[in-house]
């Protein structure tokens, strides 16, 4: 067993990270290749060194009144989240009305006051493991710094105990921090069985350890959805890019050998996911007015990973890193994310901001679960690989409401990619706006049989340095109702389709209009090379530059010029 001394100094004050930006810029849009190596990023390697320490060691502690980074505006309101699995955390109140948990267990002895202590925090937590569950007042303004961990159940590190009861922990403007020099570990864990309710915290510094990735790339990845990367170097070396498009995507073999080989699929998480919060299978987490911030995984999901339930309402997960999938969030199972912001977070494969599934080649998939965005804000997150904003992967997300900004991808996908066969893809009254992508589909980029519907929504002045300034669609479906596609540019030397680029597949325009974008070279509006473009009367493809529509094999209905 080995201890660690409490620290005299004080915690760090809460200063928003740097941000990393525009750290995949290479001159122009050529050797697309150099910038996109996981190896090039220095990924550490090594496997995680815990030696199940105990709870009983001291712990350093500050206590201050600052706000976390990136709280949002309005989190005093009381609101509940009438989707999650909110528990009633009140004690007997002035009346002598008895409250009980959902499971009807009387909690009134179990609520607790926590000084400004985390070694006091460790050990209610652990009492409240050991006595079927309780409610957490923590200290008002406190910092509450960790400085060691334990391995718990065996996905630790963590720097708090495993959740496995009801608990609730209410935050003040309160903080739970991992101590910047101490080793890597998580700070919250929820196990199986575990019912973890937070509200009014800061979550913040937690590091989980980078594991070897036997030098795999986020090209090598996206090949297995599409062969956009290959067509843009035949693009750049004046060679037939378009037959290479229409090809299977050199990875699919891949895959079809992994399920042939492991059909099951794999659902349990490993030590290095999740660098703020994990939640497991059959755990359940619900952050409300919480800030998951400036954490870390070496796997996947830099705030949040979660292979259980999650609900976030009225929260922030800002400035996170992921050295995989889901810089800011990653799902498995089933997660909610309302009234809230996504922001500022980095991944190096997919999904800068949220990443529902992972396609893996040097650990097994894991496939998308079902996510559920409402009147949420995804802005300013990166991404060496796809999917700047927003990751589907063999999964079912669904968007209302929301806006996706600002966001950037190297290879496909600035906004939103969705990709896979089961991948479904839900964007309702979502603006979709000024996102990035040196490769294609500067909004939204669809892989290998995604299908995407969209309704009410907007697609404007997103860029892509080839194909697809708006949309790029390999071999999908995508149904556009009611909706708006405008002012996208497909702004490379190589640049065609400024608003729509499909290569196969279908593409359903329904009510909606296809305006003012632009390519380097024609068409500005619409491409299809063997795909099938459907256009109703009441659509309109206008006002696209150098031209309109191009179809390689069928002309594309209701477009002229």
């Amino acid at each position: 067993m080995s201890n660690y001394q409490a620290k005299n100094n004080a915690a760090e004050p809460e200063v928003t990270p740097k941000r990393r930006r525009a750290f995949w810029i290479a001159s122009g849009v050529a050797g697309l290749t150099g910038v996109v190596s996981i190896a090039a990023v220095g990924i550490g390697a090594g496997a995680v060194n815990a030696d199940g320490l105990r709870w009983s060691t001291a712990q350093q502690v500050s206590s201050d009144s600052g706000r976390g980074p990136g709280a949002a505006e309005g989190h005093e309101g009381k609101k509940r989240d009438r989707g999650g699995d909110q528990r009633d955390d009140q004690r007997k109140d002035r009346s002598g009305d008895e409250h009980k948990d959902r499971g009807g267990d009387d909690r009134r002895d179990h609520e607790k006051e926590v000084p400004c202590d985390s070694d006091k925090l460790i050990q209610a937590l652990v009492f409240a493991n050991d006595n079927h569950g309780g409610v957490l007042n923590l200290a008002k303004g406190c910092t509450y710094t960790l400085t060691r961990s334990d391995v718990g159940d065996g996905t630790g590190p963590n720097g708090l105990p495993v959740i496995t009861e009801n608990v609730v922990l209410k935050g003040h403007d309160t903080k739970i921090v991992r101590d910047a020099t101490a080793e890597e570990f998580r700070i919250l864990n929820v196990g199986r069985g575990g019912n973890l309710t937070v509200k009014g915290l800061t979550i913040k510094n937690g590091q989980t350890r980078a594991l070897p990735v036997n030098g795999d790339t986020p090209e090598a990845v996206w090949s297995r959805f599409s062969n956009s990367v290959e067509a843009t170097k035949a693009a750049e070396a004046k060679k037939e890019y378009l037959p290479l498009l229409q090809a299977a995507p050199k990875g699919a073999a891949l895959k079809a050998a992994q399920a042939k080989a492991a059909p099951s699929v794999l659902l349990e998480p490993e030590s290095n996911d999740g660098g703020g919060v994990l939640v497991q299978p059959g755990g359940t987490a619900s952050f409300s007015e919480t800030h998951i911030v400036a954490n870390q995984a070496g796997g996947v999901g830099g705030g949040l990973a979660n292979f259980g339930k999650a609900n976030l309402h009225r929260s922030t997960v800002a400035d996170n890193t992921a050295f995989l999938y889901g810089g800011g969030i990653f799902n498995a199972s089933v997660l909610r994310v309302a009234q809230s912001r996504v922001i500022n977070n980095d991944a190096i494969i997919g999904g800068g901001g949220v990443a529902n599934g992972a396609a893996f080649i040097f650990r097994e998939d894991i496939d998308g679960g079902t996510t559920l965005i409402e009147k949420s804000e995804i802005t300013g997150n990166e991404v060496l690989g796809f999917g700047g904003g927003l990751l589907d992967i063999e999964g079912n997300t669904t968007v209302r409401h929301s806006e996706i900004l600002h966001n950037t991808a190297v290879l496909a996908g600035g906004g939103v990619t969705a990709a896979g066969d089961d991948s479904t893809l839900e964007l309702t009254h979502v603006e979709l706006a000024k996102n990035t992508t040196v490769g294609v589909g500067g909004g939204l980029a669809l892989g290998f049989t995604a299908i995407a519907n969209v309704t009410d929504s907007k697609i404007v002045e997103n860029k892509a340095g080839f194909f697809g300034g708006g949309v790029f669609n390999g071999t999908g479906e995508a149904t556009f109702r009611n909706s708006e596609i405008s002012g996208n540019r497909a702004v490379g030397p190589l640049g065609v389709g400024g608003g729509i680029f499909t290569v196969s597949g279908e593409i359903d325009l329904e009510k909606t209009r296809v305006s003012h974008n632009f390519a380097t070279l024609a068409p500005g509006g619409v491409f299809s090379f063997i795909g099938q473009v459907n256009v109703d009367d009441k659509s309109a493809i206008t006002a696209n530059k150098p031209t309109n529509c191009a179809g390689t094999i069928t002309a594309i209905p209701n477009c002229f010029g």
